[in-house]
């Protein structure tokens, strides 16, 4: 049973199966495949799933069935962003409540109790998920390499019991490896029924099948020749064909035209355009307005990034983020034309100020005007983080403020998808961001996560504070963990700001120059900027040096010229 595709550079998959009740006259077996053709076989992948069902039971055949089921139809409802780790997880995690949920009490003699291993091929690796002792093994140069581990228990006497499955608890441990693959590996899933009755010369004497449907079968025949008295399933899957490692995500729109810089005037696939708005040396956007009369802008790329492939195809995923991500706190994408004859992105128009000028505008800010801010920015990106998505360029040049005072974070260009780097490794490109606004881990090498997009939140709210940033030019010079260590916070509490010391404990945390010992969460960080913080204690002296080094160290050269000056005058005298 040939899977095949089409596409010059895309993944391509062989895939045979065959299952059998063997001796046993009933089969609680199941197993299944997907290859899904466009944008799903980039983002989603090939998935191959075997489930066995626990014998004692009338229903497992049934729990078998609905675990590889609900795999294959789930896994791709799940967002495109998504990592498959997280996908598929969550997915087998779900199956395996609703499969306790209609457990007899919880018996797994008499329960929706089955395994499961999943093998999903994404780009240029293979991911396997596990529970249970059905197998997963990748057969390469004539060696079968095991990628999965049975969760069996022995006892005392010899005797085995499957100690992990679905269906058993209202929780379940997923199992999961991610390995690299490469043009003519072969992966292998089985049941029990095989793998207990096959050996390794058996497996390669099957593989000489000339069809990998054939082959399935011969590895099943033979496991019943062995001795098997168990239903057998086997699946084989062989990489035909990868996607090259310079591959783009969708290459569709990053191939259409740049179009010329348009006027007043022009009409670019229904939207018409009614003034220039900005220019930058990546980008001009433009105030349009949609063929209904709403209003939109409209970004073209401009100059040598115009030029410029790796770009470009940067350029084409603004459109495609923003309609993935909703929130009233960040950039909606417009309604896209039912034809594209140009690249471009087109959004939302938001009239307002970007907080930058705002910044400007307001010196002083009230204390509770920051924290409102600080909470809005914080939810759009809560909601950039559920799709696995990183902002990496949080700085107020791109957070608006709009007339009616909501926040809306609104350039997308340098968002980090997991799911979308997964897929094709490079899709991001160069370093992002700001350097002050940007982590240090970006500069020293350390694990970027979400915390990173903490700490440039936290600077902003610094900075609204204080005026000033709280590292200064520091992070700009990391460029290992050494420097990482090295940077010192300047206390936001000073006598000039006016900054309460439990902020300023917020802040120095949500800054802190290693990311793991940052905030857990989001809210807790908006919280403390509300009331102190759990671990905050109340009337802790700060030295005038760590409130303020500036006015400590003019006083240190004052009373130091004084005593010079009396020194000298009892010399003189």
């Amino acid at each position: 049973m040939p899977r095949d595709t089409t596409a010059p550079d895309a993944l391509r998959v062989t895939i045979g199966q065959f299952s059998s009740a063997g001796r046993r006259g009933e089969n609680q077996d199941f197993h299944g495949a997907l290859v899904p053709t466009g944008a799903a076989l980039t983002l989603k992948g090939v998935t191959l799933a075997v489930a066995d069902g626990i014998s004692p039971s009338p229903v497992s055949a049934r729990a078998a069935e609905t675990a590889v089921a609900s795999l294959l139809s789930d896994y791709y409802a799940t967002p495109d962003a998504w990592t498959v780790r997280t996908a598929a997880t969550r997915v087998i995690a779900a199956t395996n409540g609703w499969l306790h949920g209609q457990g007899a009490g919880g018996d797994p003699d008499g329960g929706w109790v089955c395994t499961l291993s999943a093998l999903i091929l994404k780009g240029r690796a293979a991911h396997v998920l596990h529970v249970g002792d059905s197998r997963v093994g990748r057969w390469r140069d004539g060696t079968l390499e095991p990628l999965t581990e049975d969760h069996r228990v022995t006892l005392s006497g010899g005797q085995t019991y499957l100690g992990r499955a679905l269906g058993t608890g209202e929780g379940v441990e997923i199992d999961y490896r991610r390995v690299p693959v490469a043009v003519g590996d072969v992966f292998v899933l089985t049941t029990d029924g095989a793998h207990d009755h096959l050996d390794a010369a058996g497996l390669a004497r099957a593989l000489e099948a000339p069809d990998l449907d054939g082959a399935a079968r011969r590895v099943a025949e033979a496991a019943v020749a062995a001795g098997s008295d168990d239903d057998v399933t086997v699946q084989i899957a062989r990489i035909d064909a990868l996607p090259s490692a310079d591959a783009a995500l969708d290459p569709g729109p990053a191939a259409l035209p740049v179009p010329p810089l348009p006027a007043t005037g022009d009409v670019i696939d229904g939207f018409r355009i009614v003034r220039e708005v900005q220019v930058t040396p990546r980008s001009h956007v433009f105030l349009a307005t949609d063929p209904a009369g709403g209003r939109v802008a409209l970004k073209i790329p401009a100059g040598e990034t115009a030029r410029d492939a790796d770009y470009l195809r940067r350029f084409a995923l603004e459109d495609w983020i923003a309609a993935r991500v909703s929130s009233p706190h960040v950039l909606r994408a417009a309604t896209p034309p039912e034809r594209r004859s140009a690249l471009y992105v087109a959004t939302e128009w938001v009239e307002g100020r970007t907080l930058r000028q705002w910044m400007t505008d307001t010196p002083h800010p009230p204390r509770e005007t920051v924290r409102g801010i600080v909470e809005q920015i914080a939810a759009g990106l809560r909601a950039l983080h559920r799709r696995e998505m990183i902002h990496q360029d949080l700085r107020p040049e791109n957070v608006m403020i709009d007339d009616e005072g909501t926040v809306k974070i609104i350039d997308l260009g340098s968002v980090s998808v997991a799911g979308a780097e997964e897929a094709v490794p490079g899709t991001l490109g160069a370093l992002p961001g700001t350097f002050q606004y940007t982590a240090p881990e970006y500069l020293s090498g350390d694990a970027v996560s979400w915390r990173s997009d903490q700490f440039g939140l936290a600077v902003i709210a610094y900075e609204m504070l204080t005026g000033r940033l709280p590292y200064g030019a520091q992070v700009a010079r990391v460029r290992s963990r050494t420097d990482q260590r090295r940077l010192r916070y300047r206390p936001a509490r000073d006598d000039d700001s006016g900054v309460p010391e439990w902020i300023d404990a917020a802040l120095r945390r949500a800054l802190h120059p290693d990311p793991l010992r940052r905030y857990d969460a989001l809210s807790e960080f908006t919280a403390d900027l509300r009331r102190p913080g759990a671990g905050w204690k109340d009337g802790r002296h700060v030295p005038l040096a760590e409130r303020n080094p500036v006015r400590f160290w003019q006083t240190v050269s004052a009373v130091l010229a004084l005593s010079c000056a009396i020194l000298a005058a009892q010399i003189g005298g």
